[in-house]
């Protein structure tokens, strides 16, 4: 069948594309080898939030004398908090099957394998093959966790994301090694679900892309909590032959075994780029990347590639922004670049983590003179109110110009609030136009506008 764009991966970015794609008038296909809505519906972003609830709510449950409330003898039903994980990310797939057929997409169920010649291969379970044509291919196969070498997951003692979404019972003991977003999202959810938690992270700081004293304030929360951390520390190998997994952790001070029920690898993730017929094309890629232009063209014209397999942050919402631009310009449409450093980061551990722009290092390292504003969540009637006093607000601004360089929340929440910096970033927003933004009492949005008066030696609350 002839079609003008068939997208491989559904995705946040396939699904999201094919969408835009349609709503601008192509007649547009979307390959799909397992379940609608790609790993970040069915095996990520969403069942995992839906994880980190079961646990908060938990978490409520056994301070709720702290709120006046006595709740006797709560328990945790795993099985059921899983379950709940899963139908929460079943009826989001769903969701997407109704927006396929909303939008007029014809959904081709099976693994895509491109052709030259603007071709699709789609092969079904059965093994039967039918060749699709289009005048534009968009490829949008995300990623997998990342395997290291001298970690060989085996889905049972050492696992990866997916198995740690769905086991059958809560482990006595886990090491997590990696403290990206994934590694201490678990780190939370099973600390919080009675596991004694272990995290192993290489560098000298968990969450090492996010702003220093962010990292720093999460490592006293998870400690605070009881999760055990380890930085400038790696592990070495792990064996699996006895009943536990003994891991041999290397540090500053030497080695250490560590014993677990599980080792969880939260390690990154790896592109899938194989076996989709990228070499018969011709199509470009580096270090497990697809190369593309500002507008997601490959280097053979009509084939495009967007989220997780090109470089940059591999990050849900990059990828539909991504995926729009992309059919945008195909279209004919008007598009500029993405500016990559405006785009914001989540991690929805407790506290949550959201931050966008220039960590203050980075500012720094840039050449800006620099105003910093820190606002703690201790000085906030709504989250003393609400029991969240952990964290804070962290902004840089240019001290030239008053232009808006970076924000980085850590608290309860913050992931709501990160918004508002991203809109004024886009805007060119000055911080005097923040602190004349009225901002509503009591609530946690307004420790925004008072880490900018901090910047500007103007705070009150603290």
């Amino acid at each position: 069948m002839n079609f003008d764009l068939i997208v491989v991966g559904s995705g946040p970015g396939g699904y999201v594309t094919a969408i835009r794609a349609s709503q601008l008038g192509l007649k547009t296909a979307i390959v799909e080898k397992e379940s609608l809505g790609g790993v970040c519906l069915n095996w990520g972003c969403i069942p995992t939030k839906a994880l980190l609830k079961s646990a908060q709510v938990f978490e409520y449950i056994n301070h709720a004398d702290e709120y006046g409330i006595n709740v006797p003898d709560a328990k945790i039903d795993f099985a059921a908090v899983v379950k709940r994980s899963r139908n929460v990310a079943g009826g989001m797939s769903k969701g997407i099957e109704f927006l396929m057929k909303k939008n007029k997409i014809e959904v081709l169920s099976g693994m895509g394998k491109i052709k030259t010649g603007k071709k699709v291969v789609v092969t079904d379970e059965k093994g039967n093959a039918i060749e699709h044509s289009a005048k534009n291919i968009i490829i949008a196969t995300g990623a997998r966790s990342r395997q290291l070498p001298n970690l060989p997951q085996d889905g049972k003692k050492i696992i990866g994301y997916r198995e740690a979404m769905t086991l059958s019972k809560t482990p006595k003991k886990m090491i997590i090694v990696g403290s990206g977003a994934i590694g201490v999202e678990f780190a939370y959810f099973y600390n919080a679900m009675g596991t004694d938690v272990t995290v192993v992270e290489f560098m000298p700081n968990i969450v090492p892309i996010e702003d220093v004293d962010i990292s720093k304030q999460l490592e006293r929360s998870f400690k605070k909590s009881g999760i055990k951390v380890m930085t400038n520390a790696s592990v070495e190998k792990v064996d699996t032959t006895g009943a536990l997994c003994k891991a041999t952790v290397k540090t500053k001070k030497g080695e250490e075994i560590l014993e677990a029920d599980i080792v969880l690898s939260a390690v990154g993730i790896t592109a899938n780029i194989e076996n989709l017929g990228l070499e018969d094309v011709g199509i470009a890629t580096d270090k497990g990347k697809v190369l593309v232009n500002d507008f997601y063209q490959t280097n053979i014209p009509g084939y495009y590639a967007i989220g997780d397999v090109i470089p940059g942050p591999a990050l849900a919402h990059v990828a539909s922004a991504e995926g729009i631009n992309c059919v945008e310009k195909i279209a004919g449409m008007d598009v500029q670049p993405m500016n990559m450093n405006n785009i914001p980061g989540c991690t929805y551990a407790s506290p949550e983590i959201s931050s966008v722009g220039y960590t203050e290092q980075a500012a720094k390292d840039a050449g800006y003179a620099i105003k910093v504003g820190k606002f703690p969540f201790s000085a906030s009637g709504k989250a003393s109110a609400a029991g969240h006093k952990d964290g804070f607000v962290k902004v840089i601004f240019d001290a030239k110009y008053g232009e808006w360089l970076g924000c980085h929340m850590i608290g309860a929440n913050v992931t709501e609030l990160i918004a508002e910096a991203v809109v004024a970033r886009k805007l060119e927003t000055t911080g005097h136009e923040i602190l004349k933004s009225v901002h509503p009492h009591p609530t946690m949005s307004e420790a925004v506008m008072e880490a900018v008066a901090d910047a500007y030696d103007e705070v009150i609350h603290m």
